[in-house]
C-alpha cells in the first residue's frame, strides 16, 4: 500500500493550513527491493546520504541494506533518545544532503534531530511497528535528565518493508497495538479539553486517528480471534497515526494521560527506579490505568475547587532533586489556571458521554490478554500499589490539559 500524503495538506475547517513534510509512505512486501525508485518519487535522488544503523539492526538485515555514501552504526547496547548521543553521532557526519535511518523508534530520532539541524531531509526505513513516531514530527528526546517532546523533522519518505517487519517478535507486535489502542484516551482528553478550556480542535486530524484507531482495533480483534497477524494493517496504523503529529503540529491527538506512563518510565523517579519497558508496553499500562481510572470518575459528580499551583515541596517529594527544577518550569504556566474549573463540572454530564465511548474495563483486559499485551503496572516494574498514584505524578510531566490533570481542580467527595 502507498500512500500519498498530499490529500491530507492545505485549507481546512478548523481554520489552520495543514502542512506534511512527508510525501510519500510505503508500506508493502519487499519494498527496499524498490527504495531508489521511491527515493526518486519523493526528489531524493542523487542526493549524498549517510545511513544510520543500530548494530543489531545492521547485523539483522544483512543483504537488505540501502546504498549509502556514508553508513554510521551505532552500537545498540544502551542506546537511547538522549541529546548528547544524537549529538556525538552528528560529529561523524560527512556533509550529507539527506539522512536515511534505517531500524526501530529510537534510531529515527537518530535521523530526525540532526535532520533538523542541518537542515536537510531525512528519510525513515521502519523495520518493525511497534509505536506511531515513524511518520510523525515530533522527537520524543531526554534533555538534561528531562523527557521532552519537541519538534524536529518529519520523513520526507517512509518505506516500511513487511518482509522484514513481518519478522518482528510478537513482543513488539504487541507493543504497537498498545501504542495505536491508547487514542482511545488521547482523543478522550483531547475532546474534553476542547470542551471545557476551548482548547482548538480539529475534526480532520482527530478523523485520521480514529482512522488509525479503526484499523488497528479491526486487526487486533483478528488477532485475538484467529491469531493471525495483519502486519500491513497494524503498519499503516502506525503510519496513519503519525501523520496526526505533523499535520497538528504537536502529538495532541496521538498522546493525552496514557502517554505520560512511558515519559515516567523513562525519567524513573523516586520509588519508579525499577520499572522498564519498551515505548509500547508502557503506554498500553497508562492507557489500562487510564481506561478504569475514567469510567470510574464518570460514576461520579464532582464539584470545582480552587486552582492551586503545583508547589515545590510536592515536585521534590514525587520527582527527586535530579528532576525537581525541569518539572517546576513544565508547570510554571500551568494549563489549569486559564480557565474555570466550574466550567469542567457544568460540562459533566458530556464529558461522560465522552468516556462512554472508551470500551469498558473488561473489555480491554480481554483484549489486552487475548493478544499478550502488557497492561498492569507489574507488566513493567512498577508496584501494583504505586498504580494509581503513578497516573497523578506523571500528569505533572508535560503542562497538556488531561481528564487526569483536572482531578487536581475537582472534589470527588
Amino acid at each position: 500500500m502507498i500512500m500519498d500524503c498530499s490529500k491530507y495538506v492545505g485549507p481546512c475547517s478548523c481554520g489552520r493550513n495543514h502542512e506534511l513534510e512527508t510525501k510519500l509512505v510505503v508500506v508493502e512486501y519487499g519494498a527496499l527491493s524498490r527504495f531508489e525508485e521511491y527515493m526518486a518519487a519523493a526528489g531524493l535522488a542523487g542526493k549524498r546520504r549517510a545511513v544510520v544503523y543500530d548494530s543489531f539492526v545492521y547485523g539483522l538485515t544483512e543483504g537488505k541494506h540501502v546504498q549509502a555514501d556514508q553508513e554510521i552504526v551505532l552500537n545498540a547496547q544502551g542506546l537511547r533518545s538522549e541529546d548528547v548521543l544524537i549529538e556525538e553521532m552528528m560529529q561523524q557526519l560527512d556533509h550529507p544532503e539527506v539522512i536515511v535511518a534505517f531500524g526501530a523508534g529510537t534510531i529515527m530520532d537518530f535521523g530526525r534531530y540532526p535532520a533538523y539541524k542541518l537542515g536537510i531531509p531525512f528519510v525513515a526505513v521502519p523495520t518493525l511497528a511497534s509505536s506511531d513516531g515513524f511518520t510523525a514530527s515530533i522527537c520524543s528526546v531526554i534533555i538534561q535528565g528531562q523527557k521532552k517532546s519537541i519538534h524536529m523533522k518529519a520523513p520526507a519518505l517512509v518505506v516500511a518493508d513487511l518482509d522484514i517487519i513481518q519478522g518482528a517478535p510478537a513482543r513488539l507486535v504487541a507493543s504497537g497495538i498498545n501504542d495505536i489502542l491508547s487514542k482511545y484516551i488521547s482523543l478522550a482528553d483531547w475532546k474534553i479539553a476542547t470542551l471545557v478550556s476551548g482548547e482548538d480542535y480539529c475534526p480532520m486530524v482527530a478523523g485520521l486517528a480514529q482512522e488509525a484507531l479503526d484499523i488497528m482495533r479491526a486487526a487486533a480483534d483478528k488477532m485475538a480471534a484467529t491469531s493471525e497477524v495483519d502486519h500491513e494493517a497494524m503498519t499503516m496504523a502506525q503510519m496513519t497515526s503519525g501523520l496526526t503529529m505533523q499535520l497538528w503540529d504537536n502529538s495532541r491527538a496521538a498522546s493525552g494521560a496514557e502517554h505520560l506512563m512511558a515519559h515516567l518510565v523513562e525519567m524513573k523517579p523516586p520509588r519508579f527506579e525499577q520499572a522498564e519497558g519498551i515505548h509500547g508496553e508502557c503506554v498500553g499500562v497508562g492507557t489500562f490505568a487510564c481506561c478504569r481510572e475514567y469510567h470510574r470518575l464518570a460514576a461520579l459528580r464532582p464539584k470545582a475547587r480552587p486552582f492551586t499551583p503545583l508547589t515545590r515541596d510536592w515536585v521534590l517529594e514525587k520527582f527527586g532533586e535530579r528532576l525537581c527544577e525541569g518539572i517546576l518550569k513544565e508547570n510554571a504556566d500551568d494549563i489549569l489556571g486559564h480557565f474555570e474549573a466550574q466550567n469542567i463540572v457544568d460540562h459533566w454530564d458530556e464529558i461522560v458521554a465522552i468516556i462512554n465511548e472508551i470500551p469498558s474495563v473488561e473489555e480491554m483486559e480481554t483484549l489486552y490478554r487475548a493478544c499478550g499485551c502488557k497492561y498492569l503496572p507489574e507488566h513493567i516494574g512498577i508496584d501494583p500499589a504505586l498504580g494509581d498514584e503513578a497516573l497523578n505524578i506523571s500528569a505533572a510531566i508535560r503542562n497538556r490539559l488531561t481528564l487526569i490533570r483536572m482531578k487536581r481542580v475537582l472534589d470527588f467527595a
